[in-house]
């Protein structure tokens, strides 16, 4: 793949997923735009990325206006990754309506609202990318996952509306849905797992880079499982 001229934002670039998503799109010629919570760069950072630190992307002013000193400093803007997001496990018996309303804000507010920044520049390049990052757990939710399974199908449905809403005007929108990925984090809370059978981020990473790529022209809507062995 050739990624070469292609810039694309990444957000939740500083988390596990996204300094995969950024390494992997860096080899392919990309230039990144890292948009992260953390205000100072965590990570590795790809030679020649522009870093957008301090971003709330639950609060709209913000993510607009990432989105236009991304396109003012790159020149343009051809894709979107939506990482950012969040986990928590707890049962309905005893819980909070406050995990709820988080998962939410973490997995789809911040998609929605970063999609709808970006739509603008996307559509000025003549051929833009989205791709979200869902879950295989919105297909089936077990006990404890109710607020993150509803949160993540959420974004799958946001993926499949945006998808067909844009797909005459030469931009695709898909999704990834991950199992589980082999993170030093679910290392460490599923301690006697057999990680081997779990995604790396460096192979969920691959399929995003695909889905950005011209050669993923045809795709569009997609929910794509990448499940690895789990």
């Amino acid at each position: 793949m050739n990624l070469s001229g292609k810039v694309v934002a990444v957000t939740g670039s500083d988390g596990a997923l996204g300094q995969a998503v950024a390494a992997a799109l860096a080899g392919y010629g990309a230039k990144l735009a890292l948009i992260a919570h953390a205000r100072e760069a965590e990570g590795v950072r790809p030679a020649g990325s522009l870093h957008y630190g301090g971003i709330d992307l639950t609060l709209e002013p913000q993510v607009r206006s990432v989105m236009e000193r991304i396109a003012k400093d790159a020149g343009r803007l051809d894709g979107l990754i939506n990482v950012a997001g969040g986990f928590r496990w707890e049962k309905m018996s005893g819980g909070s309506f406050d995990t709820w309303d988080a998962m939410y804000e973490s997995n789809l507010r911040t998609a929605v609202i970063a999609c709808q920044a970006a739509l603008p520049y996307l559509l000025q390049s003549g051929g833009g990318r989205i791709v979200n990052v869902g879950a295989m757990a919105a297909g089936k939710a077990a006990a404890g996952m109710g607020a993150y399974a509803a949160s993540k199908a959420g974004v799958a449905k946001l993926t499949e509306a945006l998808a067909d809403e844009l797909k005459d005007q030469g931009i695709t929108v898909n999704a990834i849905l991950p199992s589980t990925l082999d993170t030093p984090k679910n290392r460490l809370d599923m301690p006697s797992a057999d990680f081997s059978r779990w995604v790396t981020p460096a192979k969920a990473a691959e399929v995003i880079a695909f889905l950005i790529s011209d050669n993923a022209s045809a795709v569009t809507g997609a929910l794509i499982p990448v499940a690895g062995r789990t």
